[in-house]
Formats: structure tokens, C-alpha cells, sequence
């Protein structure tokens, strides 16, 4: 019995043991915290996570999950193990590594462990790694040159490609003096800006004047033709080559040396003067241009870059007018800068109109009338009688806040005050007699088709009945159908048969209307050769 209840109280001091340890366990649990002000650090491709943990840090390490949000994936994705935030006794860890998708949308969780013990996890932090990612510093490098800085240019990050002018020259700096400089990156579109980079600082050297060096190189536009001038101070014979670099290749290569080409017509030239219409096209980008200089012993010197931005380097120059004068307004004809088959300009620079004009007489207080507008012919009204007008205009562009010079001067004069009621009566006079002798004509015409067509149609008097079987159809309308009408059959019956029939005049036509006692119709002046054969008939039958 003795040794039953020693073994009893050996079993109850271990699962005594037991208990504490569990409850133990139990208790850590509970008091384990969530981490909390979660936060990610990202500059270029580099992303840190940061928190917070209030907490007993005492043996608690931390590990972190992410889910990574495709666009085209319909289900959650799952939650997976953040590579570089696994056990981290620190309160930061770099999960740069872990990264790959910089426009998907990440969620991380983070949580606290100490041995078995694990916490709740914590509130999730949301993020899309391009839009939290600020750029870095550059790296530049200084290079001290006759006088001038050259500066060299290395991206933020080396496997980041980004709009970066990689070489760029300062000159005009005072000699042997110190410059300090730093240099940030930007990407202008997406209104981001980087951080700056380390100061770095560098003392110039003494210029060297070298004669055979293209001096004040400088470009002249006027209505998109561009010629580049320079001067030059070296005494002995000497020839220049003109080259050129469109703009995008200069931002695009970190040495661009061999990129520059020669302008055509413009190599071993003696004069200082080059037409570069031939390589600038209106609506391209800038162009970088350079002077070089070769003496007869082939020693060559480079002049300095010029900057050509077409559309904003070339000057308008003035329209050409043209004026002409009516009775009570002034025409204004406006010819576009560089001409009417220059149509790159008109298009490009959208061209609007000042058209300022006034009188031109001894009145010194006379007032100067401005007009506007985008059509190149205007008028202007409410002119003075015998007064001379002059006008000028000047052609503008808002898009690019440009102008042009005036034109010149263009004068013409009004006609007199005593003419002009004159020239107006005279002129509504004429138009109101042509209108008259229209209206006649038309007139006269439709009452000649009237008549026409009434005497085919509807005749007013019919056939003598005595000589309606002699030639009644010369009588009838050929239009019209012939309609039958009842007639008394009657004969004519003499006695007495005289010379006097053959004295008859069958020629008088009036004189046979007024003989017929038998007939009330009358035959028709027009048709009297027609009736002159019918008498005839008739008189040899009374014979």
C-alpha cells in the first residue's frame, strides 16, 4: 500500500509538472502581441518593411506573407512566405528580392513568434511597389576641362532605364575657382522627383583661347529657313565642317560622339554661314548643332552645341497686305508669313490677325482702330468720304506666344463726299431700269404664247356656211376635231344672168362678204388668198 501511494504521488507531481508547463505555454500565447505601424521604405527597386512592437521582445523573432494581385487572376491568390521577413529578430527586414511585379497591388502581413507561440497577424498593408518607389541619387562624376565642368551622369539605379541627360557640359565659369554641384532625377510626366545626390565639388582650371575655335556659334530663322553663323579670329587658312545630332540621340546614349553626322553642302567650307533647311524638318524634335575648324596643318577645333527647337527657335516674319476700297468698305487682303505655298507655317503656328488702321491726315490725335481675326481678308465699314486710309498687320501665334514684325504700310483713299449720292442714285437707277426691261420682255413673251395658243384652240369665228364645202378645212383648226353642225340646204336661183357677174372683183374680199345674202359668217383677213379660189369656183358655176 505504501508503495501505491508513493507511486500515486509521483504521477500526480508530473502531470502537476505538466499542467505548469502547458499553462505556461498557454500564457505566453495569450501575451503575445501584433506587430503594428506597418510600413515599406522604397527607393528604385529597393524595398524595406518597417514596424513597430510594443510588446515583451524577449526571444521574439517575426515572419511576413504576401499576396500578389495579377489583373487577369479571378480567385485570391494565396498567401505565401515574404523571402528576406522570415525569423528577423530585428524590427525591419529588406524583401527587395520577393519583388518582381512592380504594377500589381500587394498586400503583406506580419506576425510575432517565440518558439511555438505565434500571434495574431497583423493589420494588412496594402501597396503597388511603382506608385511607393521613390528614385534614388544619381552618381555623377566631375571632370574639370580648359575652363569648363563636364558632367558625367549614371543612372539611379543601373538596371533602371529613366529620362536622364547622361553628359552635359557647364561653361562660362570663372578660372580656378571651386564649384559645387548636385544633381537630382526626375520624371517629369508622372510629376515625380528623386532625391538628391551626394554634394560633390571641384575647382576649374584656366581657360586656354584657342583661335582656330568657331566662336559665337548662333543660329538664324525666319520663316522655317535656318542658317547657322559663326564668327572666327584665326588669321591662316583655315575650313569648316557643320554636324548635327537629333536631339533624342543626345539623351538617349551616354557617348554619343559618334553619332554626330556632317550637314550636306555645309563640309570644307570657307565661309562662315550654313543652310540647314535641308536637315531641320518643321515638326521634328531639336536638333544639337557644332562648328569644326581644320587649319592647313589638320589641327581641328570644336565649337560649342547649339540647341534647335524648330517651331520655337524660328521667327515669323511680317504677312504681306493688300488693300482695295469699295463704295462704303475697306477690303484688306492678308497674305500668311513666308508666303501662300509656305503651308508648314500657316498649319503649324495656327496664325491669328492684327489688323490695325486709321486716317491719314495732318490730325495728329487721329485715333489707330484695332481688328482681330483668323481669316486672311477682312473689311472694314463706316468709311469717311475723300479721306486716305492706311493699315498694317501683324500676324501672331498663342500656341507658341509668338509675333511677327508689321507689315508695311498700306494707304489708299475714299471717294468724294458730292460724288458718292451721285454713284449710289446712278447705280439703283441702272439696276432698276434692267429690272424693268427684264420684267417687259417676259411680259411680252407669255402674252405672245397667250394669243397663240388661244387663236389654235379656241378660234372666234367660224366658216361662211355658202363656202364651207371650199376649203372648209383650211379654215379649221388642225388641233381642234371637226364637229358636224345641222345646215339647210339652200339654192341660189337667178333669172337674169348679166355682164356684170363677170365683173365681179373676186379679188375684194370685202366686197364678196357684203354680196353674200345667204351668210351670216364672215371669212378672215389672214387666210384671202384662201377665199380668193373658193369666189373663183363659185363665179365660173354661176356662169
Amino acid at each position: 500500500m505504501a508503495e501505491a501511494a508513493c507511486a500515486s504521488g509521483r504521477l500526480a507531481a508530473v502531470l502537476l509538472c505538466v499542467l505548469v508547463v502547458v499553462s505556461r505555454c498557454c500564457a505566453g500565447q495569450t501575451n503575445l502581441k501584433s506587430p503594428q505601424d506597418i510600413q515599406v521604405y522604397a527607393v528604385n527597386t529597393n524595398f524595406t518593411l518597417m514596424w513597430n512592437y510594443t510588446g515583451d521582445g524577449t526571444n521574439v523573432t517575426f515572419s511576413a506573407q504576401y499576396q500578389c494581385f495579377d489583373d487577369l487572376q479571378t480567385s485570391e491568390p494565396e498567401w505565401k512566405e515574404l523571402s528576406g521577413c522570415q525569423n528577423v529578430s530585428h524590427t525591419e527586414c529588406d524583401f527587395s528580392s520577393a519583388i518582381t511585379a512592380y504594377y500589381d497591388t500587394h498586400h503583406i502581413r506580419i506576425r510575432a513568434e517565440r518558439r511555438e507561440a505565434k500571434s495574431p497577424w497583423s493589420s494588412i498593408f496594402e501597396m503597388i511597389p511603382y506608385e511607393i518607389a521613390q528614385i534614388g541619387p544619381p552618381e555623377i562624376a566631375l571632370q574639370s576641362i580648359n575652363g569648363a565642368i563636364k558632367i558625367n551622369i549614371s543612372p539611379p539605379e543601373a538596371n533602371q532605364v529613366r529620362s536622364i541627360l547622361p553628359i552635359d557640359v557647364i561653361n562660362d565659369l570663372a578660372p580656378e575657382t571651386t564649384y559645387c554641384l548636385k544633381v537630382q532625377a526626375t520624371v517629369p510626366l508622372e510629376y515625380k522627383e528623386g532625391l538628391f545626390s551626394p554634394i560633390h565639388c571641384i575647382k576649374t582650371t584656366r581657360k586656354v583661347n584657342d583661335l582656330l575655335c568657331p566662336t559665337n556659334v548662333r543660329v538664324f530663322a525666319l520663316n522655317m529657313k535656318f542658317y547657322l553663323l559663326w564668327d572666327n579670329h584665326y588669321n591662316e587658312h583655315v575650313t569648316y565642317t557643320v554636324q548635327y545630332l537629333t536631339g533624342y540621340l543626345k539623351n538617349l546614349y551616354d557617348d554619343y560622339s559618334s553619332k554626330w553626322q556632317k550637314v550636306s553642302g555645309c563640309e570644307n567650307i570657307t565661309s562662315m554661314k550654313c543652310n540647314l533647311s535641308s536637315v531641320i524638318k518643321p515638326t521634328s524634335a531639336s536638333y544639337y548643332f557644332r562648328v569644326q575648324a581644320m587649319n592647313e596643318y589638320s589641327k581641328s577645333c570644336l565649337s560649342k552645341d547649339v540647341e534647335v527647337d524648330p517651331p520655337v527657335t524660328n521667327e515669323i516674319g511680317p504677312p504681306d497686305v493688300k488693300v482695295d476700297i469699295s463704295d462704303v468698305l475697306l477690303h484688306i487682303k492678308i497674305t500668311p508669313p513666308g508666303g501662300p505655298g509656305n503651308k508648314i507655317m500657316s498649319d503649324l503656328y495656327d496664325f491669328s490677325y492684327q489688323i490695325l488702321y486709321w486716317k491719314n491726315s495732318s490730325d495728329n490725335e487721329e485715333e489707330v482702330k484695332m481688328k482681330e481675326t483668323k481669316q486672311t481678308i477682312a473689311t472694314v465699314s463706316d468709311l469717311a468720304p475723300s479721306t486716305l486710309y492706311c493699315v498694317k498687320v501683324q500676324a501672331f501665334s498663342e500656341a507658341y506666344n509668338k509675333s511677327s514684325d508689321f507689315s508695311r504700310e498700306e494707304c489708299i483713299g475714299t471717294a468724294g463726299g458730292k460724288h458718292l449720292p451721285l454713284i449710289i442714285l446712278a447705280t439703283f437707277a441702272g439696276a432698276l431700269t434692267v429690272v424693268l426691261i427684264v420684267a417687259s420682255l417676259v411680259i411680252f413673251f407669255l402674252y405672245q404664247v397667250y394669243n397663240k395658243i388661244k387663236y389654235m384652240f379656241f378660234p372666234s369665228c367660224q366658216t361662211p356656211l355658202n363656202i364651207e364645202g371650199f376649203g372648209a378645212q383650211l379654215f379649221s383648226s388642225p388641233f381642234v376635231p371637226t364637229v358636224e353642225e345641222p345646215v339647210e340646204i339652200c339654192y341660189i336661183i337667178e333669172s337674169r344672168i348679166t355682164e356684170e357677174v363677170n365683173q365681179i372683183d373676186f379679188k375684194d374680199n370685202k366686197h364678196f362678204k357684203q354680196s353674200s345674202r345667204d351668210s351670216g359668217n364672215y371669212s378672215y383677213d389672214d387666210n384671202t388668198s384662201q377665199s380668193k379660189g373658193s369666189e373663183e369656183t363659185l363665179g365660173n358655176d354661176i356662169l
